[in-house]
């Protein structure tokens, strides 16, 4: 799920990407964002599209949140807006703009991540995954919850994002064109594919996934899944 964050307080908007971290690495979900201390900034990538959810704080200046919201409805009808408001006065007029809901500044624990565990649970598809054939019967591994797969002596492992691992004889090959055919995931060693959502950080070597387990780089493939790392999962720009 990719989400824009946009709050004209520097320390609320730090505070709020404090949290989506803390529950992306408590609930290893395909989470990034990208924060914005404006509106107008925010405005021009939502016309390029890509995002999921917006968070959006209701009173800022030059260009609200309320004012973003009715400009965005005009050319996106399906993303889904989140007022942060100090004051649940606002309601009302949140809903003339289908946003999904608001949240009550300060946003905390308590309140957005039951929220982002209900976005999560809708947008889940169980159609969505690697239907899989091991020597006891066929399973369906959801890509959300794979987080990299490895090759090794013609043992295959699917590694899950709870720490879990499914394993089987065959050939890499059997799998990756259903996986690489999906923006997530990426070749990063002649061994190894990963989901990009659940990496932790990328290193000039190595990757470290949110299920403490380090993938290899290869050095000739490295540029090139730095790239996808960063175009997939935004720069997390406006934090300092």
């Amino acid at each position: 799920m990719r989400i824009a964050v946009c709050d004209d307080d520097p320390r609320e908007l730090r505070r709020l990407t404090g949290l989506l971290d803390a529950y992306r690495l408590e609930t290893r979900a395909g989470l990034a964002y990208k924060a914005y201390e404006d509106g107008l900034s925010l405005l021009e990538d939502v016309r390029r599209g890509g995002f999921d959810l917006l968070l959006l704080d209701v009173m800022m200046p030059m260009l609200n949140g309320m004012q973003a919201a009715h400009e965005i409805r005009e050319f996106d009808d399906n993303v889904k807006i989140v007022f942060l408001t100090a004051s649940p006065e606002f309601a009302v007029e949140s809903y003339a703009v289908g946003a999904f809901t608001y949240l009550l500044k300060p946003a905390s624990r308590d309140n957005l991540f039951p929220m982002l565990d209900k976005l999560f649970r809708a947008a889940r598809n169980p159609q969505e995954g690697l239907m899989v054939k091991f020597h006891n019967g066929m399973a369906n591994i959801l890509f959300s919850r794979l987080a990299y797969v490895e090759v090794m002596n013609k043992t295959l492992r699917f590694h899950l994002t709870d720490g879990s691992t499914r394993e089987l004889i065959a050939p890499l090959s059997d799998y990756e064109e259903a996986l690489l055919q999906r923006p997530e995931f990426i070749r990063v060693h002649r061994a190894f594919i990963v989901n990009l959502w659940q990496v932790q950080e990328l290193r000039p070597t190595d990757i470290l996934t949110y299920t403490h387990s380090v993938v290899p780089v290869s050095r000739r493939l490295y540029a090139q899944v730095r790239k996808a790392y960063m175009d997939q999962l935004f720069v997390e720009k406006g934090v300092e």
